[in-house]
């Protein structure tokens, strides 16, 4: 009897260990090795060639994490089924199962959802998070976390698949990137994906949009959710995401059949200006004389959605811009057109005359009585998604084919719109019955709508189409947030760039507003930075140079954004710019208008300035020193032309900032300031920046007299925030409290030559309000020259 029992319990502990056994797994896929246990959690994330295991221990690892009314579920039990090559997990608390395909590539491995349900228990799922101790390095957006020997990364391997930990209901984030996050101890690797087939409520557009009804897409699952895990040596990391492009059939575009990652157009600046069929070869003419590669049109349409092109400037329509896409190519450019991706004018066949029922609505309710062509109360159900104040920018409701506008919700029952315009945007005032369906419109501030998700399907095949038959080939999907307006979060945003590119038929290049993960996989670049508010200097600056760390840690190329070429621009503005992106190895747009480029008695200099810059930029003619040096926004260079690849490279150093302010003196004592600047460069005429700071308050009468002998003077009255700058020569220009230029004024003589050594300057003005700001004044000379040519290792 006790031999018996004795037997009976050894044959279960051995069964228990054989379970246990089998239920310990382990893959290798080129570098990588992944350990699961019995309960579906890592153990190990190693790379074999240093024989570390980068797992960070000390927190949970799950293989996936399910998501059920914002509760999280980790699995209880793991299986693996090795000749069908699947894992089972499952999810004792949640009543889930969920089916993983394995499979093993030479340089990375597939994990994908076969299987998962029911699906009725699943609103999400996410893949990991994976906790790593790799924090040197952590690219958010790409999914691929470095050390400086061994690279780890997660790559979302379609549009279902998003970078992240499912961050809210819409599946949306504002964030840069979160497929990787950095922590104290290290980092996460992180993928999701949501169930669409049921109906769903989202705060969308990051939350602004409450409780907004989405409609089932069939078959969308999260089966079929597919992610790439690898690992490598860090200097091989681009290589192997190229690999994965290939091998995984993922968005992978070329120029001239290279891989636009390793293209020599990457990282590359481009004109950016309004030109028609009648003065497309004076502006390409500007392109090609500023050595940029590609003619980007600001704005050719009359109405995005259609995009009806604007016929005073391309009168022969789509044979017009053509055209002009052949000349540019004739020219060797690019051309490009700028869009705000699904952003649909008020104007759009799909708005007038007749609304099409695809267009997105925040909201609905119904229609609480019969009401005629004319009235201008439309009463409804409920208030909700009415009277939303914040972000309700056209007041628009749609019933049946008429779009009404209203002014106000009240707040009480009965619910009405009141004041309204009947027959909105061009469509036709009629009647309406009890019952019927009143939706509100998904507006933005720009007085536009928005599709739902089958409807922007079809604006991205509109665009593709225009491309197609012109020849356009660079594309900005700016406003690309506007795939929010679906509902769908940034699956909508994802699919609609992936709909241009799989309808467009020859290579292209293309940037974007906002970074995603499955769009690194299509986007050329990314360029963040506008130019609108202020000049060179004071436009976004610091917000520019810091997206750079972001391009370093996402293998993007480095481009500083947009800047403007004003009638006023300045050599030495345009020069501070350039000399900031030699130091950052980075490109540009230009905004350079036909009206500004014609005015500015300076455009073929500064053309000419912009040329030299980037191709002693792109010949990596700038050694690390120099770079760092360039870097520094105090700093300003001067580049000239000596031969072909090779240039004197001038820097300005300049003085500490001498302060003239407002005080009391006796009545008959002088009123004025004196300042000993110590000049320490070359003997050359006076060069100095003179700005009044303050909140309030003007400065005028402004004189400056230079070792008691030679006397600028400037007349003209200064508010608070206003500057000055004299370059040397007797112009000096003015500009105003954002930065933008106001003028000039011409001296009676060019200031004077000032040798090395201490001077005296003398400063007087009067000063006006409660409280009168102060001059500050910072002088400058050329310090230094050096020799640059081109790198032909670079």
């Amino acid at each position: 009897m006790i031999f018996h029992l004795i037997k009976t319990l050894l044959i279960t502990v051995f069964a228990c260990i054989t379970l246990f056994a089998r239920a310990q797994v382990s893959f290798t896929s080129g570098e990588l090795e992944i350990s699961l246990n019995g309960k579906g959690y890592l153990t190990e994330l190693s790379n074999k060639t240093t024989g570390k295991n980068y797992l960070y221990t000390d927190t949970l690892a799950p293989l996936i994490t399910v998501v059920r009314k914002s509760k999280k579920f980790h699995p209880t039990s793991l299986t693996y089924n090795k000749s069908q090559k699947k894992i089972t997990l499952g999810y004792t608390d949640a009543g889930v199962n969920i089916d993983i395909k394995v499979l093993n590539k030479p340089t990375h491995l597939i994990l994908e959802i076969i299987k998962a349900g029911p699906a009725d228990k699943i609103d999400a799922v996410v893949w990991g998070p994976y906790p790593t101790t790799i924090n040197k390095t952590v690219g958010e957006v790409i999914g691929v976390v470095r050390d400086g020997t061994t690279s780890i990364g997660l790559q979302v391997l379609n549009v279902k698949t998003l970078g992240g930990d499912y961050p809210n209901n819409e599946g949306s984030t504002w964030q840069r990137g979160i497929a990787a996050i950095s922590r104290p101890w290290g980092s996460l690797l992180q993928a999701y994906s949501i169930n669409r087939e049921h109906e769903r409520y989202v705060d969308a557009w990051g939350g602004v949009y409450k409780n907004m009804p989405i409609a089932p897409i069939k078959g969308e699952t999260v089966v079929g959710s597919k992610i790439a895990l690898f690992s490598c040596d860090e200097p091989k990391t681009l290589d192997r995401l190229e690999q994965i492009e290939l091998a995984e059939n993922l968005p992978h575009p070329t120029i001239k059949g290279v891989w636009f990652k390793k293209s020599p157009l990457f990282g590359k600046s481009y004109l950016i200006s309004s030109f028609s069929e009648k003065d497309v070869d004076e502006i390409i003419g500007y392109t090609k004389r500023a050595g940029l590669f590609s003619l980007y049109h600001e704005g050719p349409f009359k109405s995005w959605g259609h995009f009806v092109l604007n016929p005073t400037q391309f009168p022969n329509g789509k044979e017009g811009l053509k055209k002009c896409v052949e000349k540019a190519h004739a020219a060797g450019l690019m051309m490009g057109m700028h869009t705000l991706s699904n952003f649909i004018n008020t104007n759009d066949p799909y708005i007038t005359p007749v609304p099409d029922d695809r267009l997105s609505m925040t909201g609905s309710s119904t229609l609480m009585q019969n009401m005629d062509a004319l009235q201008k109360e439309v009463e409804v159900a409920s208030p909700e998604y009415f009277n939303q104040q914040e972000s309700n920018y056209l007041h628009t409701v749609k019933i049946g084919s008429e779009l009404i506008r209203y002014k106000s919700v009240t707040s009480t029952p009965p619910y009405q719109l009141l004041d309204c315009q009947r027959g909105a945007f061009g469509t036709t005032a009629s009647a309406h019955n009890k019952g019927d369906v009143v939706g509100k419109l998904f507006d933005h501030g720009y007085g536009v709508f928005f599709p739902n998700i089958n409807m922007q399907r079809d604006v991205a095949k509109n665009i593709a189409i225009l491309m197609n038959e012109t020849g356009i080939d660079h594309l900005d999907f700016d406003g690309f947030e506007g795939g929010l307006a679906s509902g769908q979060g940034d699956y909508a945003v994802n699919l609609f760039a992936k709909d241009v590119y799989d309808n467009v038929k020859h290579e292209f290049i293309c940037g974007t507003s906002i970074s995603k993960s499955f769009f690194w996989h299509i986007g050329s670049y990314y360029n963040w930075g506008e130019p609108w508010y202020g000049g060179f200097k004071e436009s976004m600056q610091e917000y520019r140079i810091a997206n750079q760390a972001l391009f370093d840690r996402n293998f993007m190329p480095h481009m500083l954004g947009w800047y403007l070429l004003a009638e006023h621009t300045t050599l030495p503005e345009m020069e501070w710019m350039l000399a900031r992106a030699a130091g950052y190895n980075a490109g540009f747009a230009l905004v350079a208008r036909p009206d500004a480029l014609r005015k500015n008695p300076l455009t073929p200099v500064l053309l000419d300035a912009i040329r030299e810059w980037e191709n002693a930029r792109n010949g990596s003619a700038f050694s690390k020193e120099q770079q760092e040096r360039l870097k520094n926004p105090a700093n300003a260079f001067h580049l000239e032309k000596v031969s072909e690849g090779k240039w004197n490279f001038y820097q300005y150093s300049t003085s500490p900032v001498f302060v003239r302010e407002k005080f009391e003196r006796q009545p008959g004592e002088p009123t004025h300031t004196i300042w000993n600047f110590k000049q320490q460069w070359s003997e050359q005429p006076l060069q100095f920046n003179l700005n009044v700071t303050g909140n309030e308050g003007a400065v005028g009468d402004i004189t400056m007299q230079i070792d008691n002998y030679a006397e600028i003077n400037l007349p003209q009255e200064l508010q608070a925030g206003e500057s000055v700058v004299c370059d040397g020569t007797e112009i000096l220009r003015l500009y105003d409290k954002d930065g933008k230029p106001k003028g000039q004024y011409k001296m009676s003589s060019p200031p004077p030559v000032v040798s090395p050594g201490t001077h005296s300057i003398t400063i007087d003005c009067s000063f006006t309000g409660e409280k009168p700001p102060k001059i500050e004044v910072q002088f400058k000379g050329l310090d230094k020259m050096e020799t640059v040519n081109v790198n032909k290792k670079g």
